[in-house]
């Protein structure tokens, strides 16, 4: 059974660090591309940074470029999302979801990942 499960959450002073997890069970790394995205009340989801299958490939929105960084060890079949500098408008629930499609390669479109974890929530307050 395919499985993703996010994990490092947390209520963070504006400034701070936090590293999130993305578990994943029951596929390999090699034939997904792993997608973090987020999600504030009101909002729509947004992606903000994705690994290719082959993780030789990243990306990020704008919105996060040179605070975050996205990384995966695959002998323990997870993928980290390092967020530093985090602002208030950094709140949000973040996800990790996997891709099967377009050899490995990342989208954009949250519509085209396949599984999708259940979500960390992330706090950015004073």
């Amino acid at each position: 059974q395919l499985q993703l499960v996010e994990s490092g959450g947390g209520l963070v002073q504006p400034g701070g660090s936090l590293r999130l997890s993305c578990a994943t069970s029951g596929f390999t790394l090699n034939y997904y591309a792993i997608g973090w995205f987020r999600q504030a009340p009101g909002k729509e989801r947004e992606g903000i940074s994705c690994i290719s299958a082959s993780g030789g490939s990243t990306n990020y929105a704008d919105s996060v470029k040179g605070r975050f960084t996205i990384s995966r060890d695959k002998a323990k079949n997870t993928v980290y999302l390092q967020m530093n500098s985090l602002k208030p408008e950094d709140t949000a629930v973040y996800y990790c979801a996997a891709y099967s499609g377009g050899f490995g390669l990342c989208v954009s479109s949250p519509y085209e990942y396949d599984y999708w974890g259940q979500g960390t929530q992330v706090t950015v307050s004073s």
